[in-house]
């Protein structure tokens, strides 16, 4: 068994997980997994640079992973960024801040990188030797993968919802024109995908990330967040469009009382819900299987 420190620094959030792994026994168990909104793609779609404030949030956030990782003795840390660094002229600045905080240096992975650790982080514990699209709808991009025991095709796509809700929402809320761009947004980057992924071919679509499991709490009518009535739930097509025809109704403050919301989801939820939305209908899935096991745990996965 190893204790293992993994990082994923996406373009809405940072998160942390410290667990043991076993790879001979196959069981990944737990000590610390957390999530932190820092936003670090803030305006990179717009400027192609990381802000200073940007910035700072995300290494106020190392720095109490750092204090963490260091009392809970993780033997290897693994610290893995995505969409946002990838694309942003100043990334060095972003590098040299990271390694300094945690002595590590993050590694900014491709596209097709951060689709395999995502899969394997979704599927490792499924039962069964299934075909899985897994999706993985981050805040600068979206990961489509197909595979059963291993990666057959993957492909990710700039229709994060970050990037989509500062590219096209201007009211609150939004208008039918902005929605109307966001779906066209999405349809094109799916047919995209689908270029080089057989995404109708697989048989169980899994959803991870954020948004996913927001809509998922909401359909559940949970009260609070709760990751083990989540974890592998199974959410009806029907279900999904309606709670996302309800959060395209509510403002921003409706959208915030929902006690299931994180904050820092309130302004891209409805981006979010609708990536989801147009994938399923896309690919006339029945339903969605919802993973609160993603990249961070594929990352895990990587340092045993």
């Amino acid at each position: 068994m190893t204790r293992v420190a993994a990082i994923d620094c996406g373009t809405n959030s940072i998160r942390l997980l410290v667990a043991d792994v076993d790879p001979d026994a196959g069981t990944l168990v737990d000590l610390d997994r957390r999530m932190t909104i820092v936003r670090l793609g803030q305006g990179v779609d717009r400027t192609g640079r990381l802000a200073p404030e940007a910035l700072e949030r995300t290494f106020a956030a190392c720095r109490e992973y750092a204090a963490a990782i260091g009392e809970l003795g993780a033997e290897k840390v693994r610290f893995v960024a995505t969409s946002a660094s990838r694309d942003a002229e100043n990334r060095e600045d972003f590098v040299r801040g990271v390694l300094d905080i945690l002595g590590v240096e993050p590694e900014v992975i491709t596209g097709d990188q951060e689709a395999e650790f995502s899969f394997t982080g979704a599927t490792r514990e499924l039962e069964g030797t299934d075909r899985y699209l897994v999706v993985d709808i981050g805040g600068g991009s979206t990961e489509f993968v197909v595979g059963s025991a291993h990666v057959e095709a993957a492909r990710s796509v700039d229709i994060g919802c970050v990037r989509l809700t500062e590219r096209h929402v201007r009211h609150d809320p939004p208008g039918e024109d902005e929605v109307a761009a966001i779906r066209a947004d999405v349809r094109a980057a799916i047919a995209l995908a689908e270029e080089t992924v057989p995404v109708r071919e697989a048989h169980t679509l899994v959803g991870l990330a954020g948004s996913v499991t927001t809509v998922a709490a909401i359909a559940l009518g949970l009260e609070e967040y709760d990751s083990a009535a989540i974890h592998r739930s199974r959410i009806p097509y029907g279900q999904v469009a309606e709670v996302t025809d309800r959060l395209l109704a509510m403002t921003h403050e409706e959208r915030a009382a929902i006690p299931v919301m994180h904050p820092g989801r309130v302004d891209v939820i409805v981006s979010g819900a609708l990536v989801l939305r147009e994938i399923m209908e896309h690919i006339d899935a029945p339903e969605v299987v919802v993973s609160e096991h993603d990249i961070l745990d594929g990352i895990a996965w990587s340092l045993a």
